[in-house]
């Protein structure tokens, strides 16, 4: 044990007198230096692989996001290609085996007797009929994004043969190529209408919680009027005024910009909120003094504060859009053929006589149920991500 110094003597120093380095690493372990010197965006997406239901829902939607862009190649029937001698015609099962030996996959061929009492056709599959799937092969004619001419598909039927594995519909057209089609049209209306909506709810949210006084108070006013109305009335209003002459693309952008126009109230009531609280702080008020202009204030200093709040209400939103474009037109009212989308898919299913004898007529319902799940899914990982030190 070393003596102690003699009393007025000054104390030994322990202290480096070396330069401090911030990005030192010295003493740490090799895995707590990396996440010392990992960037705000590696840490973030450490921290949403760590939500594994978010990372499956991210690249469920990604791969789906993916196949729209070239769904004419994916899907293995026309978009209005009719089967007159197979319509109401059931799934059919894909089989592998045929009397005990691997063929790869196929169908069976199918015969259609009509039943003399209830006039409904029944549908038997021919077990001596083995038709093989093909794989890139050619089939319907289309124009890739009705630009380019091809008959390049994934996935064929026999030639000669058919190939409904999720049915067909009262016209015979193939429900899975309706489903895969349909896809483009719901999931785009809820990436433009969360767009519309997004500018809204921010510029109008963020001026009003900023600016305050009489600009916030006519806000909150007309806010609390549109959501005092109820949603679904207020959606059949604003279609019903879109006239029937218009064109099936115009009625889209319609759509898109009611369900916009009517989802920005919400956001921006949060904007505000978060507004009011942060403009106060020093941060906001160096940066008034070296005359910032407002909208460099909101954009570049105050949305980013509360960036995780702004991407869960995305993700929550998209499926709202999604669902009120499939009410709208499940009920007449949205989209209307020759365009396609899953609320008119379900337009097929409209009587409990369909349903009862035409269940597959219902299959558009599952890719909406999973897309919302999904987009709930990855909204919470994505909430989670954006605030990385909690």
């Amino acid at each position: 044990m070393s003596p102690l110094p003699p009393p007025g003597a000054p104390m030994p120093h322990y202290v480096s007198t070396a330069p401090f380095d911030p990005m030192a690493t010295e003493g740490m372990t090799a895995a707590q230096s990396r996440i010392h010197l990992a960037s705000q965006k590696q840490l973030m997406w450490w921290k949403f692989k760590q939500h594994r239901l978010a990372l499956a829902s991210g690249i469920f939607l990604l791969a789906l996001y993916s196949m729209i862009i070239v769904v004419e190649f994916i899907a293995p029937y026309g978009l209005h290609t009719k089967n007159v001698d197979f319509i109401h015609s059931p799934p059919q099962r894909v089989h592998f085996f045929h009397d005990g030996k691997f063929v790869g996959p196929f169908v069976y061929g199918r015969s259609m007797s009509l039943d003399l009492d209830t006039l409904h056709r029944l549908y038997s599959d021919k077990p001596d009929e083995v038709q093989p799937i093909r794989f890139f092969c050619r089939g319907d004619a289309y124009k890739f994004w009705g630009l380019v001419k091809s008959d390049l598909h994934l996935v064929c039927p026999a030639v000669g043969g058919q190939m409904f594995l999720l049915g067909t519909d009262r016209l015979g057209r193939d429900v899975l190529s309706r489903i895969l089609y349909g896809a483009r049209i719901s999931l785009t209306i809820g990436l433009i209408g969360i767009a519309i909506s997004f500018c809204l709810g921010i510029v109008i949210g963020g001026l009003a919680g900023y600016w305050g006084g009489i600009f916030d108070l006519i806000v909150q006013r007309l806010i609390e009027v549109l959501q005092s109305l109820p949603s679904l009335p207020l959606w059949m209003a604003l279609a019903a005024i879109m006239p029937v002459t218009w064109s099936p693309i115009v009625i889209y952008f319609g759509i898109t910009v009611i369900l916009g126009i009517i989802d920005w109230t919400g956001l921006a009531r949060a904007v505000r909120s978060k507004l009011l609280a942060l403009r106060e702080e020093d941060y906001v008020q160096a940066a008034q003094l070296m005359g910032a202009s407002t909208p460099r204030i909101i954009g570049r200093h105050l949305v980013p504060g509360f960036m995780s709040h702004l991407i869960a209400s995305a993700t929550i939103s998209i499926p709202g859009m999604i669902l009120g474009e499939t009410a709208l037109s499940f009920l007449g009212l949205g989209l209307r053929p020759p365009i396609t989308s899953w609320g008119i898919l379900l337009t097929e299913a409209k009587s409990v006589s369909v349903i009862a004898f035409y269940p597959w007529l219902l299959f558009p319902i599952i890719p909406v149920v999973l897309v919302i799940l999904a987009f709930n899914f990855l909204g919470d990982g994505l909430r989670d991500a954006a605030d990385p030190y909690k």
